[in-house]
Order: C-alpha cells, then sequence, then structure tokens
C-alpha cells in the first residue's frame, strides 16, 4: 500500500495531527505539509512542502490530465487529504480524475467538546489520547528557562512586560526565542524546526502563548507552561504529562499565576 497524507496548516495544528498521521502510515507513505513543518515529520518514507508539488494547480480550469502533478498522484493506491475539503472545484477535479482522495476535516466542528489531536485521530480511524511525540535525540537537561512570547495572532499573547517580570524570578538562565520575522532582542533563531525542536528537549522549562512553538516544545517532552486567552485550551491545549496550563482573560492573568505554574513542575525541572 503506497499512501499520500496532505496536511496543510500552522505548527501547532499540523504536531496535533501527528498521532493522526502515523496511525495511517502504509507500506510507503509520503506526507505534503508547510515547508517548515516538514523537517518534524521523521516517521514517513518521503516529505515534501505542499508548495513544492503544485498542489493548488489541482482544480484549476485547464490543466492536463497528463500534468506531472496528476501522474505523481496515480502513484498512490491511498491519499489521505485535510487539503481542499472546502474546495469544491478541487474535489469535483479528483473525483473526475478518479483519483484514490479521502478527504478528512483540517478543524474539528463547532461545537464539539473533544480535544483537536483526539478529533484528528478518530477521524483517521484511531482511538484514544493523542498525545504528539517528536523524538529528538536525547539531551542533558540545561540550567535553562526558554521563553517564547509570540504567536499567530497578537491577541493571544500575555503582556510582554509580565513576561520579563516572571524572567526576573526564574532561578535558571532566561534564553528568549523568536521566529525569523518576530522582533525581540538577543533572541534565539532557528529557521529550521528540528533544529529548534532538539535546542527546545535541552531545556529546563519551556514558558510561551498559544503557538505552534508551546506546541512543539511539549511535544519534545519539554516541560511547558502553556498561556491561553482568547483559545480554548480544552480543545486546543498542548499535549504532554509535564504541560501546565494558565488558561483566563490575558490581561487579567498575572505574574504570580504563571509563576505558581512554573512551581508546580519543579519536581520535573530539577531532574
Amino acid at each position: 500500500m503506497r499512501r499520500l497524507l496532505i496536511r496543510p496548516g500552522g505548527i501547532g495544528d499540523c504536531i496535533l495531527s501527528f498521532p493522526a498521521l502515523e496511525h495511517l502510515k502504509a507500506d510507503y507513505t509520503e506526507v505534503w505539509v508547510r515547508g517548515d513543518v516538514a523537517p518534524l515529520v521523521r516517521f514517513a518514507d518521503g516529505v515534501f512542502s505542499i508548495a513544492s508539488t503544485g498542489l493548488d494547480l489541482l482544480g484549476l480550469p485547464g490543466i492536463d490530465p497528463s500534468h506531472p502533478l496528476i501522474e505523481r498522484l496515480r502513484f498512490f493506491d491511498s491519499i489521505v487529504s485535510w487539503y481542499g475539503g472546502n474546495r469544491p472545484e478541487f474535489r469535483d477535479h479528483v473525483d473526475a480524475l478518479r483519483l484514490p482522495f479521502r478527504f478528512l476535516s483540517a478543524l474539528p466542528p463547532a461545537g464539539l467538546r473533544m480535544h483537536a489531536a483526539d478529533f484528528f485521530l478518530e477521524q483517521a480511524g484511531g482511538a484514544g489520547l493523542a498525545a504528539p511525540r517528536i523524538g529528538c535525540p536525547p539531551a542533558e537537561r540545561r540550567d535553562l528557562a526558554v521563553m517564547h512570547p509570540f504567536s499567530g495572532s497578537s491577541r493571544k499573547n500575555w503582556p510582554r512586560d509580565r513576561y520579563r517580570e516572571l524572567a526576573c524570578r526564574l532561578p535558571s538562565e532566561v534564553q528568549w526565542c523568536a521566529g525569523p520575522e518576530e522582533a525581540l532582542d538577543n533572541a534565539v533563531r532557528m529557521e529550521n524546526l528540528w533544529d529548534l525542536a532538539c535546542w527546545l528537549r535541552s531545556a529546563r522549562v519551556y514558558i510561551g502563548n498559544d503557538s505552534g512553538i508551546t506546541h512543539l516544545a511539549a511535544a519534545v517532552g519539554t516541560p511547558v507552561v502553556a498561556i491561553f486567552g482568547p483559545t480554548d485550551p480544552e480543545l486546543w491545549a498542548p499535549r504532554g504529562e509535564h504541560v501546565r496550563i494558565v488558561a483566563g482573560t490575558l490581561d487579567s492573568i498575572d505574574v504570580d499565576q504563571v509563576w505558581a505554574a512554573v512551581q508546580d513542575l519543579r519536581g520535573v525541572i530539577i531532574e
């Protein structure tokens, strides 16, 4: 069985889908994801960025049935896709070409009280508690606390001055983390998410907002304090034994609350 798995979406959405993707592994498994997520997919036989495949061409008028993209898709016995489900022209085209697509929902339906990772796994035919894991090489824990005060939306960001106040309380060395385009002086920046994952694996604790990088830290097994505001943590919190969630209106979450969550991890952090 040759199976293609297509999973668009942000870093966090993709990581929460990893248990579902791994459940769908076949004799040969290829995964197409957004480019920056590709280095994190270690369980497939082949991994490509969606942009590099030309998949966006499918469904456009005038594409020839002998186009290399279509020939490439015909190689697979099964294609499970979180891409294209909301594009009728895309679905009509793959049906007309008799390509073996099965479409899954990229987001849990409104009103469903199920964690997103469990929902994605259930769609894929699995069951149970879905906990994404990224198997970085073993790393000795450094006396390091990582803070990432960003997310995909400013409305999900805890005030920066409170991060600074919290940093003053931490006994460990504090290192700020930022993406390539996020403005923060003296921050660690790694464009390759695999390199970032391995670096996060060595930290004693990670503190951040509801973001893809917070999901990444949890998936590599680093103790995590995640600060949630407008997003429902029952659906979207990072999963892990050593994850603590502080939730509420971001302006009302004070430093003492986050510090208490860090202290709750103390036994893990000092190991």
